[in-house]
């Protein structure tokens, strides 16, 4: 009995992911797996960093995230002179009342896109920091909950590009998973040079799933069974970051359980039940590419997937 209820909720999560998968693959041409691994870090209730050279479609990403998961959706553009009270928001004294009353700022909503992170300053992006963790804010003593669920997705722009101030190392572990966008194929730049403004199309995107049917979801990743076995092939990665000397620090105990997370969404996705080394080895360049720096240097975050991969075996 339990089988057959793993395999019918399985059933329905294939019937709801399905037509996002359409919808947002209709709109960001070409770019399958990062839509796939986008999805992965939302359901693992992770937060997201898209990291590339403007104009490659990370802002469309997002927002057609937001529109397609039916999410309360806001935007801040992360200048060099933004304060904290720009994103948190402020009180503000009313003469009538003779009181001050907290005016909301944008990260009160269920999906935040901080556009180009690393252009405010570490004060300002250091706002973001217990929203991230906690789901709250702490305003004049009081904290505030944010709305549920919560994420924030961040565009970043490549850190030699001019105006840029590098996220440190505790805001960078915030975010579940990094990737990059690249280049689109010939045949999805013909269709984006030939088709439809995609601003237009996000415009008129309808919610395939409610926020409720996306809290569903996350609790199904949850149910993804995950054996001894794998969590000692994910342990052996640990260990290999903190003891080969190749890094400048291993990955933590969070990291590790991001990873868990991030598999067994990915598992989801596939229409897995259970959680298999592929699906560890699938996410893993995604979380590993900004949390570990190689004492080497000049390694690319797929590079570092890729070495921790050959080098730790599946037993």
């Amino acid at each position: 009995m339990e089988t057959e209820d793993t395999t019918a909720s399985m059933e329905d999560v294939q019937k709801i992911l399905r037509p996002v998968f359409d919808t947002l693959n209709s709109v960001v041409l070409g770019k399958e797996e990062q839509v796939k691994m986008a999805m992965a870090c939302l359901l693992a209730k992770g937060h997201l960093l898209i990291e590339d050279v403007p104009g490659l479609g990370k802002t469309v990403l997002a927002h057609s995230l937001g529109r397609t998961l039916g999410l309360l959706y806001q935007r801040v553009q992360f200048t060099s002179d933004l304060l904290p009270g720009d994103i948190i928001g402020t009180s503000i004294y009313d003469r009538n009342k003779g009181e001050f009353y907290f005016t909301e700022g944008p990260v009160f909503t269920q999906l935040l896109l901080a556009d180009e992170i690393n252009r405010a300053t570490p004060k300002c992006q250091s706002a973001l920091l217990e929203a991230m963790e906690e789901r709250q804010v702490s305003v004049e003593g009081r904290s505030r909950p944010l709305p549920s669920p919560f994420f924030v997705i961040a565009t970043q722009n490549p850190t030699e590009q001019i105006g840029t101030f590098p996220l440190p190392e505790s805001q960078l572990d915030r975010f579940l998973l990094r990737i990059s966008m690249g280049y689109p194929n010939r045949e999805a730049e013909l269709g984006l040079l030939g088709g439809k403004d995609r601003r237009e199309m996000i415009n008129n995107l309808k919610p395939i799933i409610t926020p409720d049917k996306l809290i569903y979801l996350t609790k199904q990743v949850e149910k993804v069974h995950v054996s001894r076995v794998v969590l000692e092939y994910l342990l052996n990665i640990l260990e290999y970051t903190r003891k080969s000397g190749k890094y400048q620090t291993g990955l933590s105990t969070r990291a590790g359980l991001g990873l868990i997370r991030a598999a067994q969404a990915w598992a989801l996705i596939q229409g897995e039940d259970k959680v298999l080394p592929g699906d560890i080895q699938q996410v893993l360049p995604a979380l590993v590419g900004h949390r570990l720096v190689p004492l080497a240097g000049g390694m690319s975050s797929d590079r570092i997937g890729e070495e921790l991969m050959n080098e730790i075996p599946v037993e």
